[in-house]
């Protein structure tokens, strides 16, 4: 009998709602007030010491400050009010650290809802090419004064792959509504899209660029011949198409070339290639005077330019003579991302 009543009580208990907890939890503490009441322990039902001593020997915890005084209170705390209240005490916290648990889980499997915005939202999942990705993008946050979110947005059956780094969703299809609500794409400033077919990475761009026009958004391709297809319908969508082939053609009349470009692309040695927008305070400023004050004062070069409205236009090696005007937006190489600039300096004596 003893192991079909412990099953029952078993399923009874794991079935419970939190109200029905919450029902329970009343009725244990009416009931040892009640008992009490009766028992003659007026101290222990004192509105405020009943609540503290109730909580403190149900729990087992047992400071001894208070405690029954008649034989009746005695035989009631050890069959009935310590027993019941542990019971219920270990349902309750059993039940919070599943609730925990759960939690947990689901944002490790890409089930919660996110509430964020101007995050870095990356849309696919390539293995090691894409966490090799978020690592990068974790060491560049760590370089800007601001402090993005990194989202990590997928199809595939896995789980978070960097938990505590990263925010993560799991869905469906990437051109779902309620599914991209939840890693919450129009609110992101920036999504990069890779995925392994090329196909799924056009109607991604074109699905984000008609949620989210204002953001900045990179579309790998693999097929080159896809890159026009997309920026005739999405110009503002960069696309970054494969340059390995390019990259063995140039060192092989040019050996280094290959390693030269991999450096600059490398955050973590030697010199790498950054870009900083001009204030909105700043006068208009002579690309001489920037090449100049770059590498005397920052040990920086300039190696191109792009006009505010003309985003995606980049000039590499512009005129010393072009004016650029506030919102304009300057490359250079550098051993570290300038933090600060002293826009004064760049102005024409």
């Amino acid at each position: 009998m003893f192991p079909i009543l412990r099953k029952m009580l078993s399923r009874v208990f794991a079935e419970m709602r939190w109200y029905s907890i919450v029902l329970a939890l009343l009725f244990y503490g009416l009931t040892s007030w009640v008992l009490l009441y009766l028992a003659g322990e007026e101290t222990l039902t004192q509105s405020v010491d009943f609540i503290y001593w109730l909580v403190v020997t149900g729990s087992t915890v047992g400071y001894g400050d208070l405690s029954p005084s008649t034989t009746a209170g005695k035989y009631l705390v050890s069959f009935y009010i310590i027993p019941l209240g542990l019971s219920i005490f270990a349902l309750v916290l059993g039940r919070i650290a599943s609730w925990v648990s759960n939690q947990w889980q689901k944002g490790a499997r890409g089930l919660k809802s996110l509430d964020v915005k101007d995050h870095i939202l990356v849309l696919g999942w390539n293995g090691h090419r894409t966490i090799r990705l978020l690592e990068l993008l974790i060491r560049e946050r760590a370089s800007i004064e601001d402090d993005p979110v990194i989202v990590l947005c997928v199809r595939a059956d896995i789980t978070n792959p960097l938990p505590g780094q990263i925010e993560f969703v799991k869905v469906a299809t990437f051109s779902n509504d309620a599914d991209m609500d939840r890693a919450c794409v129009a609110k992101a400033s920036v999504v990069l899209m890779d995925n392994p077919e090329d196909d799924l990475t056009m109607t991604t761009a074109l699905y984000c660029s008609q949620r989210n026009p204002e953001a900045q958004m990179v579309a790998y391709f693999n097929d080159e011949s896809l890159v026009g297809l997309l920026q005739k319908h999405c110009p503002n969508v960069e696309c970054t198409p494969s340059v390995a082939v390019e990259m063995l053609a140039k060192s092989a009349f040019d050996p280094g070339s290959s390693l030269l470009h991999h450096d600059l692309l490398d955050i973590n040695h030697g010199q790498a290639q950054y870009s900083v927008c001009i204030p909105a305070h700043i006068p208009p400023l002579k690309i001489a005077n920037i090449f100049e004050t770059l590498k005397r004062k920052y040990r920086a070069t300039l190696i191109g330019m792009a006009k505010a409205d003309e985003k995606l236009n980049i000039q590499v090696n512009p005129d010393l003579d072009l004016m650029l005007s506030p919102g304009d937006k300057i490359f250079y190489i550098a051993d570290e991302r300038i933090i600060k600039f002293q826009w004064n300096d760049f102005e024409e004596k």
